[in-house]
């Protein structure tokens, strides 16, 4: 498993928090998912042979957040 922090912009509740984790982990390979609201970001565990950055990103995205 390797670890990426993707930053996010639009998020700001435990709605957006639980869209953002929900999306990440309907992919496969994505493990743990943190996302730090404050911060704007969500660090990812991933198995960088089953799921691409580019996934990550197009998963947060179909949700409505802007990924940096």
């Amino acid at each position: 498993m390797e670890s990426i922090t993707l930053h996010v912009e639009g998020m700001s509740c435990n709605h957006c928090k639980m869209a953002v984790t929900n999306a990440l982990k309907s992919l496969t390979g994505v493990g743990d998912v943190n996302v730090d609201l404050n911060a704007k970001q969500v660090i990812v565990q991933y198995q960088p042979t089953q799921v691409s950055v580019s996934a990550m990103r197009e998963a947060i995205e179909e949700e409505g957040y802007t990924v940096k």
